[in-house]
């Protein structure tokens, strides 16, 4: 009989799935639930491939999380015995004064990493596929590289089980409260109690947090693919994952492994949705238009138009940051939401951070920054 659970985790996505991982390995009897099926693409974990980056522009506070993920990253590689992580590198563009060079920069200052910066001959000896606009700069990060989303996930999930977790899909959650014995959960299979929760909803965090008028929104994000790869973009033939900053927006993309396929998608953008349910899987033919136009002027090599396309939600806080925390009236709930498109890397690293809050260890501090405490 599986024990009655002192913890439930609500959401079994990246992050959730971390969590549901180290709870059941710290000895806790846990349940996971998840409103879909195994493996869904209805959120934000899915996909096939998230870099994964050291020296991070978006704030030199999480680069010692990052360190953390990798560590974690690479420790779930051999519980599992499977590939999850690819070191690719990562080349990143931007105009001096932009966003990314200055912040990529800043971090590597910050936490002494290395970060090389190409110039012109460099880039067309290395990575011969790759156009950078004038007076605009390259910086590569060695230590960077892709991983696989749903691979991640699904390790996660399978040493949590066999860890002792239970895990049930398809199981929508319809209210989270707190009770005498700490937290009751109503689902559309029936009532679940326990002492606490971890709370990983992705794009539904707002409605089922509704009590921390949580500033988030949630945006509809496109990902194309192109077949038929030139060498120039294949990582076996030493191709990076890339990102740049353009005055257009911000693009991101992967090298093609063995499916033959260079996968790239916009950061900036999206369609706002108020329904994360109301969802078009379709392709907008504007997004297209500008991915054209970005590969065009970008990766001049890629052969267009798209062979596959695929949705995901971004849920974003307005400052692009997280929020990790215990909820401050019910401190047996804990939760993470907002990750803002940037969020799967650490998933392994706040999969932890959550299992610390839920279990009361304070000595883990990579987090603090993230708390809610700075929107209230």
């Amino acid at each position: 009989m599986t024990p009655k659970p002192e913890v439930i985790v609500v959401g079994c996505g990246g992050v959730g799935s971390a969590a549901l991982m180290h709870l059941a390995r710290a000895g806790v009897p846990v349940l996971g639930l998840d409103r879909f099926a195994a493996g869904h693409d209805h959120g934000s974990s899915h996909g096939e491939t998230r870099i994964i980056r050291m020296s991070y522009f978006e704030h030199p506070d999480y680069v010692p999380l990052l360190q953390r993920s990798f560590e974690l990253w690479e420790q779930l590689e051999l519980s599992c015995g499977q590939p999850l992580y690819h070191e690719t590198g990562l080349l990143q563009v931007g105009p001096p004064d932009g966003v990314v060079v200055p912040g990529v920069k800043r971090s590597a200052a910050e936490h002494g990493l290395a970060v090389e910066q190409l110039g012109p001959l460099d880039l067309a000896e290395r990575f011969r596929g790759f156009q950078i606009p004038a007076g605009h700069e390259a910086l590569f990060e060695a230590r960077a590289g892709v991983l696989c989303v749903e691979d991640c996930v699904a390790a996660h999930l399978r040493v949590a089980v066999a860890a002792g977790a239970d895990l049930r899909h398809e199981v929508r959650v319809e209210s989270i409260e707190p009770c005498k014995r700490g937290v009751k959960i109503t689902t559309d299979a029936g009532d679940f109690e326990a002492a606490r929760a971890v709370i990983c909803a992705g794009a539904w965090a707002g409605e089922l947090l509704a009590s921390l008028s949580l500033p988030l929104e949630v945006l509809r994000k496109s990902l194309f693919w192109y077949a038929g790869a030139d060498e120039v973009y294949r990582a076996d033939c030493g191709a990076p994952a890339f990102f740049f900053e353009t005055e257009a927006g911000m693009f991101y993309g992967f090298p093609a492994f063995e499916a033959g396929e260079i996968k790239v998608a916009e950061h900036t953008g999206g369609t706002l949705l108020t329904d994360p349910l109301d969802l078009e899987h379709g392709v907008l033919p504007a997004e297209a238009e500008r991915m054209e136009t970005f590969l065009a002027g970008h990766l001049p090599a890629v052969a267009t138009p798209h062979a596959r396309h695929a949705t995901c939600l971004y849920t974003k806080t307005p400052d692009e940051h997280f929020i990790v925390d215990r909820v401050p009236d019910a401190p047996q709930i804990a939760f993470a939401a907002g990750l803002s498109g940037h969020g799967f890397k650490f998933a392994s690293a706040l999969g932890e951070q959550l299992c610390d809050l839920t279990l009361g260890r304070e000595g883990r501090s990579e987090a603090a920054f993230l708390s809610l405490e700075r929107f209230h």
